[in-house]
């Protein structure tokens, strides 16, 4: 126990990370839009739950570039990003294959920190839903999410 209390300071002094986090597998990313609330799974487990932030219009699913709607289905990481204008991001593939043939347009749709400058607000951004159809956390949580979630992990976005 004493052994993996130093290779956790160790592994935070120079990563960023701990042990347990560097080990994890996130198999998945579930959304629950309703609750605002992103989980991470590792191993069909729940590993960690965030507090998000949604589009400015969160009911109901995307169908269109700015109606400011967050996509509802399932969807995959399918890009990282660490020179976003919103500290990091993750993209999800919005539109999907399904969304494609159902008509429905945008795109650029990430799991996001905050505005670059805009770190200071934390948890704050909370408050009102205010992307313009992006899952938003704080720069904290998405260095954190960036740091386990690969390319590819499915994510399912409720209503």
């Amino acid at each position: 126990m004493k052994s993996l209390l130093i290779i956790d300071c160790i592994l935070i002094g120079v990563l960023g990370v701990a042990s347990s986090t560097w080990a994890t597998n996130i198999d998945s990313l579930v959304c629950l839009k309703s609750e605002r609330t992103l989980i991470l799974f590792s191993n069909g487990v729940e590993f960690k739950k965030y507090k998000v932030s949604l589009g400015k219009t969160p009911k109901g699913a995307k169908t269109q570039q700015n109606d400011n709607k967050t996509p509802e289905g399932k969807y995959m990481i399918d890009g990282k990003n660490t020179k976003s204008k919103f500290h990091k991001n993750l993209g999800i593939n919005y539109p999907n294959a399904n969304d494609k043939k159902l008509g429905r347009t945008g795109g650029l749709i990430k799991i996001h920190g905050l505005r670059n400058g805009m770190g200071w607000l934390k948890k704050i951004h909370r408050i009102k839903d205010w992307t313009a159809g992006c899952i938003a956390v704080t720069n904290d949580e998405i260095d954190e999410i960036y740091s386990l979630v690969k390319i590819n992990t499915p994510i399912y976005i409720h209503p």
